[in-house]
């Protein structure tokens, strides 16, 4: 189907808002909101305003629901942009965890793997064969992985990079290359180690299975990318969901085990945040800081509330946070 829906200036957007059923109090400010923020970014915060219908399949009953373009009674242009600042906190401290998550493992992988090999990112004989050989799209994963890193390593406009490659070449040993990871490729090197090497690793954070940690370094990726790009996080449905530890193994776990609704949602990467980030740092107080800015949810004017429910947090979660 061809977009055929004409440019409109931030005037007639309002407009459009209003007739829509927003009330968009103090005009000039509304403007200057969609002015700095925009349309189509803040449509996503005031999505869960508008007005849903739920249609009954007269076949087999099952019942589908279509939104529509009205918004519910109260409903307040500022409603949006409190949900919009709110989440932009949000994004902000996750960054923050991320960042000490990413720097700390990658220590943990270097260490770990160059004690045997100092360039055993580049050696496939260091990794498990049936990880790192997977096939994809032609490539064997660690090829994959080659790649990612030779790309990044080109790209590099570091000093020490500079000065690596100009006395030594290409070849950067493993605990100066780390500097060079993002998360995902982090994540994915981790997930082509042996075994043993993963389960050390996630022993040091109290996983017993080295699945689950493999699981988790890939969904805080797909946060990471979220974030960096200022994507939308609250009442986000997660795509790649991490995996959860046996009942008993982790006290927290057990509030999300079997229930797939808070999987789905963000809660549950910020409590996998706040458990890696305890274990690097146990005098941390980024797990407060988080547990403030959650309680200061918004209050909505509309009549169709929104609350913290709305990311996943189970009703017990102040109790173990």
């Amino acid at each position: 189907m061809a977009y055929a829906r004409p440019w409109k200036s931030l005037d007639e957007q309002l407009t459009l808002l209003q007739s829509r059923g927003m009330a968009t109090g103090n005009r000039e400010q509304a403007i200057s909101y969609l002015e700095r923020i925009g349309y189509y970014r803040l449509s996503a915060y005031w999505y869960p305003f508008r007005v849903f219908q739920l249609h009954q399949d007269p076949n087999n009953g099952r019942l589908s629901a279509t939104t529509t373009d009205q918004f519910h009674p109260d409903t307040h242009f500022l409603d949006a942009v409190n949900l919009y600042l709110f989440d932009k906190q949000l994004r902000l401290l996750v960054m923050d965890a991320l960042e000490r998550v990413e720097v700390a493992i990658r220590v943990d992988i270097a260490h770990l793997l160059g004690e045997r090999s100092t360039f055993a990112h580049t050696d496939q004989t260091q990794f498990h064969p049936g990880f790192s050989g997977k096939q994809l799209r032609g490539k064997t994963a660690f090829q994959h992985w080659q790649d990612k890193y030779s790309g990044l390593l080109h790209r590099s406009k570091e000093d020490f990079v500079r000065h690596y490659r100009k006395k030594y070449g290409d070849d950067l040993p493993i605990w100066v290359a780390i500097e060079l990871w993002d998360f995902g490729a982090m994540s994915q090197l981790f997930a082509m180690m042996n075994v043993a090497d993963q389960s050390r690793i996630a022993a040091k954070y109290d996983i017993q299975d080295f699945r689950v940690f493999s699981s988790w370094l890939r969904a805080l990726n797909y946060l990471r990318n979220v974030t960096a790009h200022h994507s939308r996080l609250w009442n986000r449905n997660i795509i790649d969901q991490p995996k959860l530890p046996s009942a008993g193994q982790i006290d927290w776990c057990n509030h999300f085990i079997g229930k797939a609704d808070l999987v789905a949602k963000p809660f549950l990467l910020l409590a996998i945040l706040r458990h890696l980030a305890k274990t690097i740092c146990p005098n941390t107080e980024w797990h407060q800081r988080v547990k403030d800015h959650l309680l200061s949810f918004p209050e909505a004017h509309s009549a169709h509330k929104r609350g913290l429910n709305d990311i996943g947090t189970p009703t017990t979660w102040q109790e173990w946070w």
